[in-house]
């Protein structure tokens, strides 16, 4: 077996008691709100395979919502993630699924405020590793290892170049990226992986480019 990180051997630093269960989902927690981009009023959390049969005895509820407190997967407030939630006005669902998944640690979260909701899908891979596998319908594989933006638009010509440009424009440089669309000439999703985190500024000169309809960010 081949490690690239002594981490992959010893796992993350985090409140247990499981990787998988506690730290992943945390990790699961946190990327949905950087991804929502803001602290969501509420949030019902599906939970599918071992995570549904599991959550309670392995803290992967409590880890989730700290997730989306901001919590890191060390910070010792995970432990009351639940009363930290109510203190700030999130209210929280879980929601034991009996449906299958491809991977048994799979969870999905729908949140929202006034403003908006948001459909974040993510599983645990184990060691703390997730991978964010599906927003707001769009397939898509994100691992949280690099910074990445991710910028819904109307299926029109130019979007991708004037995105890239408006990057290019402030020396970030593209280490991946992908394009979804779920209709030929409507929605479609860009999920760009850079190699240094985003300033906010580019993130709001993006949104005024043409027919970019939304725009958040996931940091490392």
């Amino acid at each position: 077996m081949k490690f690239t990180s002594v981490f992959d051997i010893i796992g993350p630093v985090m409140i247990g008691p499981s990787s998988s269960h506690t730290a992943g989902a945390a990790r699961i927690g946190r990327i949905a709100r950087d991804l929502f981009g803001r602290q969501p009023k509420w949030v019902k959390v599906h939970l599918y395979g071992s995570f549904a049969e599991t959550y309670r005895g392995h803290g992967t509820d409590i880890a989730i919502i700290g997730g989306l407190l901001d919590y890191d997967t060390y910070d010792e407030r995970i432990k009351t993630a639940f009363s930290d939630a109510k203190e700030v006005g999130m209210s929280f669902e879980f929601i034991p699924e009996e449906a299958h998944k491809e991977h048994p640690n799979t969870a999905r979260l729908v949140m929202g405020d006034e403003i908006g909701e948001m459909s974040v899908e993510g599983i645990s891979i184990g060691g703390g590793k997730i991978e964010i596998s599906e927003v707001n319908g769009f397939k898509l594989r994100l691992t949280g290892g690099m910074p990445a933006i991710l910028v819904v638009h109307n299926d029109r010509t130019g979007c991708i170049a004037n995105v890239a440009n408006c990057l290019a424009m402030h020396n970030v440089n593209i280490g991946h990226m992908e394009v979804s669309r779920i209709e030929r000439g409507h929605t479609a999703l860009m999920v760009i992986e850079v190699d240094q985190n985003i300033d906010d500024r580019i993130l709001q000169q993006i949104a005024y480019i043409p027919h970019i309809t939304k725009v958040s960010k996931m940091n490392t």
